[in-house]
């Protein structure tokens, strides 16, 4: 699952237009609504930008000597090397954080975002995580 072939400016990228499409998702459609909505919203936006991603990816774990085929599902993978956890929660709760952080351990990425839509400014919804 992890790629190692970005390097930090073409993460720096992913990461700028990740940002800007979370803008544009709350800028055209507000706060207030599914997190089916935004997670649909926020993928045109990707498409229209011509980025890479997948959604609702399942990928297997190891735990001690076996392979769980679904041990995790990510929201959204972006070019195969940034995770996208998607909210639309009235307040981010540290677990979210912290399955975001394990999502990124367990994948072997290092950046992941979570991304809140239910807040009044979109800039206070987005919270970057390095590993």
């Amino acid at each position: 699952m992890a790629s190692h072939s970005e390097t930090s400016s073409e993460l720096d990228q992913v990461a700028r237009t990740i940002v800007d499409c979370a803008f544009a998702v709350h800028r055209e459609i507000g706060p207030g609504l599914l997190e089916s909505v935004y997670e649909a919203c926020f993928c045109e936006e990707l498409k229209s930008r011509d980025i890479p991603f997948r959604q609702q990816v399942g990928f297997p774990i190891q735990y001690k000597h076996l392979r769980l085929e679904n041990g995790l599902r990510l929201d959204l993978l972006i070019k195969d090397s940034v995770i996208v956890e998607l909210k639309a929660v009235r307040q981010v709760e540290p677990i979210f954080k912290a399955q975001l952080l394990s999502y990124l351990r367990l994948s072997q990425l290092h950046l992941g975002f979570l991304i809140n839509f239910n807040v009044d400014l979109i800039k206070h919804g987005i919270f970057r995580i390095v590993l």
